[in-house]
């Protein structure tokens, strides 16, 4: 007996960027009814193939099969008309159009040149309803959404396309609480079982294991492993993806705090957070864990002065008081953004201009900027962090997610503060960059550093800090060594859940 025949075939396909080959005679198959996972560290090419897939990038070489025929898409519109569509790790909704807009935008209903409005609407909800989301109100703006009901309506968008066969998930779960992803997955689950292929990028391989049934490990732009998703250990997939042992992925030395550098009381923001106070020494790394919108994104913004503080103090070291971002970078705190794309980098600018715009001096005489000096002091990070890049001179949009994080952080080290508020530092990006960025991490301690890192991650949080509080509601729970503490009990916490 032969199984189903394949939705999808990709066969020896090829990618080159100038010199860079990004994918290198790549083939996986995709059968109806299968999510099958693609895994693999930054600039393994994963976004490559997901671009030719969806019609945004053209492959030099190889072939694409779509049930049996023969499958090329020269754009987004003609792979969406094939039925392969594609959700982004960036959501990419019209904030200000209401929910049935962004669902139906492109393929409204219209007759003589009219959009018919109430054959659009009862479209969204069709779509919605297919999700198990009826309870999205299709006149909210988008912008006024939760990240999940967002994430929804990007799903109700892709799948109100007529006839699409092929779904393809980016990082779906990257800005998720545990909430939402356990409904995601029931959500993928209930699609697969209506015969909808999909294809599921991810970083979290938990993740990939519990939902996905077959699976593809892409290294330097080639597929180093094909098989059921079940049929490889956790610590070969790390092992193929890294093309070497990831042996211990959370190195924690023995750390010596030493004076206080950081001191919050009572500190509340506009709206969040409701009360936070923590005391933070030198030489330590103090986590803060909770759910999304909890308030520990906030929390970091009102200490680097981008948010108000409505009531209590911040002191850092012998300044009291709320600063701007200007002078807290001076009293020698950098603040390293969740949004790395969005407001962490000058993505269209050099990778030697993000690494050391904040501190330019030194870098010329008199006020001028030498670019054989920038250059060179660039070159020192990008050595010392491993960043993957052409030169200084290549833009850091060109960049994989994990080297984009590299280069943050580089600007954090190039500017020299003693100081740093990390949030969610290893979000995206694949388990090689975070086991560098918890030995960065781990060695900035040693170093005399304070670290104030808000993760998501219950592994991380207990993995990494040398102590660590949970925040609930916007308001901050006391600080714990993280010996004795298990993820459930903290989760718990997380949720608010007494005696967890």
């Amino acid at each position: 007996m032969t199984g189903p025949a394949p939705r999808l075939e990709v066969e020896r396909v090829s990618k080159r960027f100038g010199p860079t080959a990004a994918l290198d005679e790549v083939g996986l198959t995709v059968a109806p009814g299968q999510v099958h996972a693609v895994v693999g560290e930054n600039g393994a090419g994963k976004s490559t193939l997901m671009k030719i897939l969806s019609g945004a990038v053209t492959p030099d070489a190889g072939a694409m099969r779509l049930d049996g025929e023969p499958y090329r898409p020269r754009t987004p519109l003609e792979a969406l008309a094939r039925g392969v569509a594609m959700v982004y790790q960036e959501l990419s909704l019209a904030p200000h159009l209401t929910v049935a807009e962004n669902i139906v935008l492109g393929i409204e209903p219209s007759r003589a040149g009219f959009v018919r409005r109430a054959e659009g609407r009862a479209a969204a909800a069709a779509a919605l309803a297919r999700l198990g989301a009826r309870e999205i109100d299709l006149d909210a703006r988008a912008g006024s959404l939760s990240v999940a009901a967002q994430q929804m309506v990007e799903l109700a968008r892709a799948l109100a396309r007529p006839g699409v066969r092929v779904l393809i998930l980016d990082e779906p779960t990257s800005s998720l609480a545990e909430d939402d992803v356990r409904r995601l997955f029931a959500t993928v689950r209930a699609l697969r079982a209506r015969g909808l292929s999909m294809l599921y990028i991810s970083h979290v391989l938990e993740e990939v294991q519990a939902l996905a049934d077959t699976l593809t490990v892409l290294r330097d732009g080639r597929a180093v492993w094909g098989g059921a998703a079940q049929s490889a250990a956790r610590d070969e997939i790390v092992r193929l993806m890294a093309g070497r042992r990831v042996d211990c992925l959370f190195p924690r030395s023995a750390h010596t705090p030493g004076e206080v550098v950081l001191e919050l009381d009572g500190v509340g923001g506009a709206a969040k957070p409701v009360s936070a106070s923590l005391a933070l020494q030198r030489g330590e790394v103090v986590g803060i864990g909770g759910l999304v919108g909890a308030g520990r994104t906030e929390l970091l913004r009102a200490v680097f002065g981008l948010d108000p503080v409505r009531r209590g103090t911040i002191r850092v070291a012998a300044w009291p008081g709320w600063a701007p971002p200007r002078k807290r970078l001076a009293h020698g705190v950098g603040l390293l953004s969740e949004d790395r794309k969005g407001e962490g980098l000058a993505l269209a600018m050099p990778l030697a201009d993000n690494a050391t715009l904040s501190r330019l001096e030194g870098l010329g005489p008199a006020g001028f900027v030498l670019p054989r000096r920038q250059h060179a002091a660039a070159a020192r990070w990008i050595d010392r962090l491993g960043i993957k890049c052409r030169d200084s001179r290549q833009s850091v949009g060109e960049l994989s997610g994990g080297n984009q994080q590299k280069v943050a952080l580089a600007r954090l080290l190039h500017h020299d503060v003693d100081v740093f508020l990390l949030d969610e530092p290893t979000r995206g990006i694949d388990v090689g960059s975070k086991a560098e960025i918890y030995r960065l991490i781990d060695a900035l301690a040693l170093a005399g550093k304070a670290v104030l890192l808000v993760t998501s991650s219950l592994p991380e949080l207990l993995g990494v800090c040398d102590r660590v509080a949970i925040m609930h509601r916007g308001r901050l729970g006391p600080l714990r060594a993280p010996e004795g503490l298990t993820e459930h009990a903290l989760l718990m916490e997380a949720m608010g859940v007494a005696g967890g």
